[in-house]
């Protein structure tokens, strides 16, 4: 579905990311992983053109790397960016409104957003509520119902875990797997432990080059990844 052929990225004259390749395939959780600061979110931002970048990135065959963002959405990509970045001074019912206001999801905004308050309940409860009011992990579900609203064929989730309490954490990563059953996801996350603990393929990204990959059970059983990663 999704191909990333050498991407290398740059901030300014600094480069974060070199030669990195991978695929996505139709179906499955994809898990970039790795510490703080090692490029993962670099990679996502190059995906969808928020960073200088060399390389190819195709989806579906379609070579998209000098795409506008916007119009990576109306071909079915949508991405959540790290740190949730919803409209705080809007209520839960419009965000999901303005996710959903692109040529390709217009026509099914309001099945989506039953879709979505479905997935949440939790934001069913809260429609009425101006999204800065939410907890952190309530304002991460918005986020995520947000990029649904998109009727995206592939999902870039930023860690969606960052800031947010376990127990909501918890809460939200068995809905991503249930949102796997309909839209590929790209998860990109700093806690290993929840990652590879859903992803059916995962990559390591140490210094902003791939280091490891493998499925999510060869990458948990790991040596390396459980003594670095894992605490092991």
């Amino acid at each position: 579905m999704l191909q990333i052929d050498k991407l290398n990225s740059f901030y300014g004259n600094v480069q974060a990311v070199w030669d990195v390749s991978f695929e996505v395939k139709e179906g499955e959780i994809l898990a970039i992983i790795g510490t703080n600061g090692a490029g993962k979110t670099t990679i996502m931002q190059s995906i969808v053109g928020l960073v200088s970048k060399t390389g190819a990135v195709k989806f579906q065959g379609n070579d998209i790397s000098d795409m506008p963002a916007h119009k990576m959405a109306e071909l079915g990509i949508s991405y959540v960016p790290e740190g949730r970045k919803v409209f705080p001074e809007m209520t839960v019912m419009e965000n999901l409104v303005v996710g959903g206001y692109n040529k390709r999801s217009r026509a099914g905004r309001q099945d989506m957003i039953s879709y979505v308050l479905d997935t949440f309940p939790r934001l069913k409860e809260r429609l009425t509520n101006l999204a800065g009011n939410l907890s952190g992990g309530e304002q991460q579900m918005l986020a995520i119902g947000r990029g649904l609203m998109a009727r995206p064929r592939l999902l870039l989730l930023d860690e969606p875990s960052l800031g947010i309490a376990p127990i909501l954490s918890d809460e939200i990563f068995k809905k991503i797997v249930e949102i796997k059953k309909e839209i590929t996801i790209v998860l990109v996350e700093q806690h290993l432990h929840h990652a590879l603990s859903i992803c059916d393929r995962g990559y390591v990204i140490e210094n902003g080059r791939i280091s490891l990959d493998g499925t999510g059970e060869a990458l948990r059983n790991n040596r390396h990844i459980q003594s670095v990663y894992l605490g092991m």
